[in-house]
């Protein structure tokens, strides 16, 4: 068919012009590009480490801590003296010196489990960063595809609107070698040159929309947002999503879900920590010290020692003004505040996997609706363009079926991306988008 024909000219000559000016960027190198580049997850695995750092068993206070100390005081004093018997002396600049310096460790050894409490949390804060790295690639991963494919949709409309121009221009053609032999009249040439720059209008307007979508992809790669490139042209759709083995995969793999059930663990933890303040507290202590002291009076004018110091501190709780009841009935809060909100998030990620997997089956039927009405408007503009030539049918009805083409085209397309995007919220909410 001679339509037919025409778009696929018109895809391959916009195909030839955009390689022939930008490099083609594949959905593979732009997944690449943003897990290298992109700034969120650069932040969400610098917080990773952060949490790799802090879980260690000095953070948690199983380990002991070593103070080296120094002390050194000198005063220098203006002194008057009365004796026993009545004499008197006055001295002036006396210096006293008195030096301290030593090792000391503290340890403790007991605190009412807290330190185990406290170690198994920063792990479980670990496996929380984990959890939210994982979130944020898959979130910036599906925003890759996402505006990859919309500028796959929007090259594919601009296309069918290269092809409108083309008949367009044909249209006028026609109508001015009609009115050159007298068989059409002025109006029809005018008609002919207002729809021709109607559709170069329109086709000026989706560039610009494709324009300002390559500046968000860039800018999600997190790359100059002036570098020009071109997507493939094709957009593939899974359609073998089964609901059943989405929602399996959910349970075990939504890092939104993941993260929650973590969340609840560190106030469960962070309860155990708070209970351990009624049990006693027991320290170790010791130190190695030297000393010296100088002082002019008195009866002993020098001194010099060193030594082995030791003991323990125990302490036991026993009334603080209620604040123990108070602080455990808090963290009791907290934690059933956090099964609440796991809860939640389970309907929430529920009630999204249902209504995206309801989108994504009526998309599929959309596309098989549009793709039949394309190739009927497309046999109905090849039709029409045959009888405009020999001047069978008016202008207005050669206009209604080169729009209908063009709309068919907008909603194929249209029907494609959408399906798209329902399939990688669907692989989304199921951890198992592709990171490849």
């Amino acid at each position: 068919m001679i339509m037919q024909r025409l778009f696929q000219y018109i895809i391959l000559f916009f195909l030839v012009q955009w390689s022939a000016n930008a490099q083609t960027l594949t959905l593979e190198q732009a997944i690449q590009l943003a897990l290298e580049n992109n700034y969120d997850i650069k932040i969400a695995k610098n917080n990773l480490k952060i949490d790799e750092r802090n879980n260690t068993i000095g953070n948690s206070g199983m380990l002991p801590i070593v103070n080296a100390n120094i002390t050194n005081n000198n005063t220098i004093n203006n002194i008057n003296l009365t004796q026993a018997n009545g004499d008197e002396r006055e001295l002036e600049g006396v210096r006293n010196f008195n030096l301290n310096y030593g090792v000391g460790l503290d340890w403790t050894i007991f605190d009412g489990f807290r330190m185990f409490a406290r170690k198994e949390q920063l792990k479980t804060l670990e496996e929380q960063g984990k959890a939210e790295l994982k979130l944020a690639i898959l979130t910036k991963v599906g925003d890759v595809y996402a505006t990859y494919f919309d500028l796959v949709q929007q090259q594919l409309q601009i296309a069918a609107l290269d092809t409108a121009i083309v008949v367009s221009k044909e249209r006028l053609r026609t109508a001015e070698n009609r009115y050159s032999i007298g068989k059409a009249s002025k109006l029809e040439v005018l008609n002919a040159k207002v729809d021709l720059n109607t559709d170069i209008s329109v086709q000026l307007k989706q560039q610009e929309l494709l324009k300002q979508t390559k500046i968000r992809l860039n800018e999600i790669l997190a790359r100059d947002l002036a570098i020009e490139f071109q997507v493939t042209n094709a957009i593939t759709i899974d359609e073998q999503l089964n609901f059943e083995e989405l929602q399996t995969n959910i349970e075990n793999q939504n890092p939104q879900l993941q993260a929650q059930v973590l969340a609840k663990r560190v106030a469960e933890l962070q309860l155990k920590q708070t209970k351990a303040n009624r049990y006693p507290n027991v320290q170790i202590n010791t130190a190695y010290n030297f000393t010296r002291s100088e002082s002019p009076f008195g009866f002993i004018t020098q001194s010099y020692g060193r030594g082995f110091v030791y003991g323990f501190t125990a302490s036991v709780p026993v009334f603080n003004g209620f604040n123990q009841n108070r602080n455990e009935k808090v963290a009791q809060l907290e934690v059933e505040n956090a099964q609440f909100q796991l809860e939640q998030q389970k309907m929430n990620i529920s009630a999204q996997l249902n209504s995206a997997y309801a989108s994504f089956q009526t998309n599929l039927q959309l596309i098989k609706v549009e793709e039949a009405n394309l190739e009927i408007a497309r046999e109905n503009l090849d039709i029409t363009l045959a009888k405009f030539k020999i001047g069978t049918i008016t202008t207005i009805e050669f206009r209604t079926a080169q729009q209908n083409y063009l709309d068919a085209s907008v909603r194929y397309a249209n029907a494609q991306y959408l399906a798209k995007l329902t399939e990688i919220n669907l692989k989304e909410l199921a951890g198992s988008l592709s990171l490849e």
